[in-house]
């Protein structure tokens, strides 16, 4: 196995999480007589880049040309879209004269602020009926897999060329980094912005969270190996942000190198920050899945000690992280009764692996379920505002990353 960024050989072991189906696989009931593919899911450090990294076992076709995750059903995450969106036109001036597209657009959460603002958007979503929800909200998508031959193609046979481009969440997801970093250089104008969030591989070791791992996410990097793949495309990040999204995530804005940009001292301090932490050093990285037994450890006690107390337990969300949480940690339907989540088109299914099912809202209300283990961790505070009810039975939320904690 080569480097996905570098190409350099292998060898170092990050984490091992045992095996996993594809964490967005969602079963339906006919599924549940079929066999079920499980892949290796274990995670590498580059010991050159110190890019930490999965291997490919599946296509992007596979994974992504039909997906389950809309990005409109959480409505902490589209605050935090507004917020950008007024931030960023008023920083870049960015008018009806100006062209905004979003890289793994989904169905258009965050251009349709845009749009709002009379500024022309375009939006690339591969997943097909992502993108037809999108069109049908009024976003113009293309539904391809950006790459250098599809970037060049729209910016030169039909004349995109982004003022602002944005990659929000995606960059862990293109298994061919280069050629997906190509296709943004293609796209983004020879003096435009381009801004990327992504969870901060420095918070998925600090607060624990191995659930984030999954094959859809292929690649983790701190702010020190993020900067070298972007300057090996001659792009440079001028600024960047701690954000506090998915668990403690980045904001980088960066430039063409040719126009020079000037660099902020909030990127310095960070860069400094990773290199005292030994982010540019093997050691920080070899102590990670310690932390991860002794944190499977305590999931188990919890699901163990509630069965003995005879506790109903059931789940809120059905996001990919707890897919691997709930496979790594071997709990199925007979300590997580069942879980629910907003989003229709997972209503009905069934988790991949453990075979959980996904329930509507409504369905806890009717259970009444002694305790609501909160899965999507990242959306704690949002779900618990939205479900007060359980409190007029006396139940608890659970929230198990990066620790056990009910309340």
């Amino acid at each position: 196995m080569k480097c996905r960024f570098c190409g350099y050989s292998l060898h170092t072991l990050f984490l091992s999480l045992g095996s996993s189906p594809l964490a967005n696989s969602f079963l339906s009931a006919e599924d549940l007589h079929k066999p079920e593919p499980w892949y290796p899911l274990e995670v590498y450090l580059c010991d050159n880049c110190f890019l930490v990294q999965l291997e490919a076992f599946e296509s992007p076709d596979t994974i992504f040309s039909h997906y389950a995750y809309f990005s409109s059903y959480s409505e902490s995450w589209l605050n935090h879209c507004r917020r950008y969106t007024h931030d960023v036109i008023s920083r870049f001036n960015l008018g009806p004269h100006s062209l905004v597209v979003e890289a793994a657009s989904n169905d258009g959460y965050l251009l349709q602020y845009f749009a709002e603002q009379n500024i022309p958007i375009l939006g690339i979503e591969p997943a097909h009926n992502i993108a037809e929800s999108a069109r049908k909200r009024g976003i113009p998508t293309e539904s391809i897999f950006l790459g250098k031959e599809t970037g060049t193609l729209l910016a030169e046979k039909k004349g995109y060329q982004a003022d602002l481009l944005i990659g929000n969440n995606v960059l862990a997801h293109v298994p061919d980094l280069n050629d997906f970093i190509n296709g943004m250089c293609a796209l983004l104008k020879p003096n435009g912005i381009l801004t990327m969030e992504f969870p901060h591989l420095m918070n998925l070791i600090e607060y624990t969270q191995f659930d984030t791992i999954y094959h859809e996410h292929f690649s983790y990097f701190s702010y020190l190996t993020v900067e070298k793949v972007f300057a090996a495309h001659d792009i440079t990040i001028f600024d960047v942000e701690e954000i506090p999204t998915h668990g403690g995530s980045l904001r980088i804005y960066a430039m063409h190198t040719a126009n020079n940009p000037h660099r902020t001292e909030r990127l310095f301090s960070l860069a400094e920050k990773e290199r005292q932490a030994g982010y540019n050093q093997p050691e920080v990285y070899k102590s990670f899945h310690q932390k991860v037994s002794r944190a499977k450890e305590e999931i188990l006690f919890f699901f163990l000690d509630a069965k003995r107390k005879k506790k109903k337990v059931a789940g809120y969300g059905a996001p990919a992280k707890a897919n691997t949480l709930l496979n790594y940690c071997g709990i199925k339907q007979d300590f997580l009764e069942y879980t629910v989540d907003k989003n229709p088109c997972k209503q009905k299914l069934f988790l991949p692996g453990s075979r959980i099912p996904i329930k509507e809202p409504d369905h806890i209300i009717r259970t009444k379920p002694d305790y609501l283990v909160i899965l999507p961790w990242n959306l704690k505070e949002e779900i618990i505002k939205q479900e007060q009810s359980i409190k007029e039975w006396g139940g608890k939320f659970v929230s198990l990353i990066p620790k056990v904690e009910i309340v």
